[in-house]
């Protein structure tokens, strides 16, 4: 009989015969995927539990709204990060694509709410697509055209706004300042926004066909090649799409601050990977969940403000207890990782 079991979204065939117990092996198996895909979820909800038992005010309607304000943004960055870093890949510009989004949005405002979306989208696209096409045609490594992108969209950025001196506004009566500082049901529009993206993002890696060889390639380019994966293709769409989120959040962060601010995104990049890897996704390659990307957002984002509830403690604690946890999260990935393979 022949039965087909499921590693990271990718069905893989294996034969045998079923069993009514199956061996101490494969239940230590699960066990070790189980706690690789939902520890960020658990770890969430134990230092959300700690938090709401210390401080009075981290239940209230005014903080939750806040953090999830704040999360919306960085999430949609991390979103497209997701489905570089399952294929193996890095990206570094997303950070500065943000940055470069608010402030076209905010520019482009001025011509009507199309052009404020569609113009960061554009460039910041086109941005990911070049990074894309030396990534997989001319087989550079992500690591140098990302941080070469970074630095590019950052001087683009300057140029368009005089070295930083010209602070482009959004007026906020437009239907542009809506979709940053409107709200719906009393949850602010960014969220709801970003709420569907991730479940669209969530079906096109785990059900669509794009999404299996996004798997493929990052499990495996070569074999992936030999089952008939469009590597470069695959490769070459997932760093549009990355810079697409980036664009985009960048274009909404402008919307609710109704103003392109130009030293936003420093330091993004590495927000974005540590809660991608943070939900469970492996920086190899091959193994990721959407969800879990989303669970490392919050998770980050409640122990910034956990920090800020103290008060006493400088922000810049944020930074060592994120990279702190970050290192913690990367170790016990690898222990589960070979763990999964030695059983």
């Amino acid at each position: 009989m022949t039965a087909h079991t499921e590693e990271a979204g990718v069905p893989v065939p294996t034969t045998g015969r079923i069993q009514d117990d199956p061996p101490r092996a494969s239940r230590s198996e699960r066990l070790s995927a189980l706690a690789q895909q939902h520890g960020a979820l658990v770890t969430l909800v134990i230092a959300m539990i700690v938090a709401s038992l210390s401080f009075d005010t981290f239940l209230t309607g005014d903080n939750l709204e806040n953090m999830a304000l704040s999360s919306a943004f960085l999430a949609v960055v991390a979103l497209g990060m997701t489905f570089v870093i399952v294929t193996g890949g890095i990206d570094l510009s997303v950070g500065s694509l943000f940055a470069l989004g608010g402030v076209l949005a905010a520019w482009g405002s001025q011509y009507g709410t199309v052009v404020a979306l569609l113009l960061p989208l554009a460039v910041c696209g086109l941005i990911g697509l070049v990074n894309g096409l030396l990534i997989a045609r001319v087989r550079l490594a992500p690591f140098i055209v990302t941080l070469a992108a970074m630095l590019g969209a950052r001087g683009l950025l300057l140029a368009i706004t005089d070295e930083g001196s010209t602070t482009y506004l959004v007026d906020k009566g437009s239907y542009f300042a809506t979709l940053g500082q409107g709200s719906l049901i009393g949850i602010g529009v960014p969220v709801w926004i970003t709420v569907a993206l991730f479940v669209l993002g969530a079906i096109v890696l785990r059900r669509s066909r794009f999404g299996q060889y996004v798997y493929a390639v990052g499990g495996n380019e070569d074999a992936g090649a030999l089952m008939g994966a469009p590597v470069a293709r695959t490769k070459i769409t997932v760093y549009t799409l990355s810079g697409l989120c980036a664009g985009l959040a960048g274009a909404l962060n402008a919307a609710w601050l109704a103003s392109g601010v130009t030293i936003l995104g420093t330091g993004m990049e590495l927000e974005a990977i540590s809660a991608v890897v943070i939900g469970g996704t492996l920086l190899s390659g091959g193994f990721g969940f959407i969800s879990g990307s989303l669970v490392g957002v919050l998770l980050l984002k409640v122990i910034q403000n956990v920090i800020n509830q103290i008060g006493s403690l400088d922000s810049a604690y944020q930074q060592v207890v994120s990279g702190a946890f970050l290192a913690v999260v990367v170790v016990a990935q690898t222990w589960l990782g070979r763990r999964r393979r030695v059983l």
